[in-house]
């Protein structure tokens, strides 16, 4: 089996989602979309694959919305990706920008949340199976409204957090976070969104390094159980 991880930036890999799908017989290739070199200066010109070639696609986080302008000329390109995926009966696990830009793809919209959302936060879940209760962390300051046909399984006060589609499952939290991963975002302007909103930054990390290996565990099962649950779910005809 096969499985694209869509990794936006530099400082947005997979971490144990991806361990996970290795673990449960993946080959796992990573695609980073915009280099290192770019971060700057996002708007690259990038070819998405034929999702057909795959048995799952993971599109992750990203810094950028994706209804900033400055991505568009690769946004486009990917939310078209997305769309084909779904009409194939690809899979798609999407993770933060990853699930808002699932949700674009399939009829749905971004939209500015009415708060910001960051840190460690509790979900209100209808199916604790696919999505526990958490807590999982947040860092977004857009969220998603659902395409037609999806289903809503966990929303938090801001937002809706959780949502499946035929094969699919779009998630607004960050289920791969790592301490690295987060002293990467800190050292590329996520210290100074906390800052700006009074919350310190050594707090946040400190709680990211103690919790790291229960959330690892938690990533696991909601891996698990959306392979399990929700990728090999039998399709109606046309969907």
């Amino acid at each position: 089996m096969r499985a694209l991880v869509v990794q936006h930036d530099h400082v947005s890999p997979p971490g144990p989602v991806g361990e996970r799908l290795t673990e449960r017989g993946f080959d796992v290739t990573e695609m980073v979309v915009v280099p290192e070199e770019r971060h700057r200066t996002p708007g690259v010109t990038f070819e998405f694959p034929d999702p057909g070639q795959w048995d799952l696609l993971v599109p992750m986080g990203a810094p950028w919305s994706v209804n900033d302008s400055v991505v568009g000329s690769w946004v486009q390109p990917e939310l078209r990706m997305l769309a084909s995926a779904q009409e194939q009966g690809v899979p798609v696990l999407g993770v933060c920008f990853g699930g808002q830009a699932l949700a674009a793809a399939l009829g749905g919209r971004v939209e500015q949340a009415p708060r910001p959302e960051m840190g460690w936060v509790a979900v209100e879940t209808d199916d604790p199976g696919l999505v526990g209760t958490g807590p999982w962390f947040q860092f977004h300051f857009d969220r998603f409204v659902l395409p037609p046909g999806a289903v809503e399984i966990a929303r938090s006060a801001v937002c809706s957090q959780a949502f499946v589609v035929g094969r699919s499952m779009g998630l607004q939290f960050h289920p791969e976070i790592t301490a690295a991963q987060f002293g990467q975002w800190l050292a590329h302007g996520a210290a100074r969104h906390l800052r700006e909103r009074g919350i310190d930054p050594d707090a946040v990390m400190a709680e990211v390094e103690r919790t790291e290996a229960e959330a690892a565990r938690r990533t696991h099962a909601l891996v698990d159980a959306f392979l399990d649950r929700v990728a090999t779910r039998k399709l109606e005809p046309g969907r």
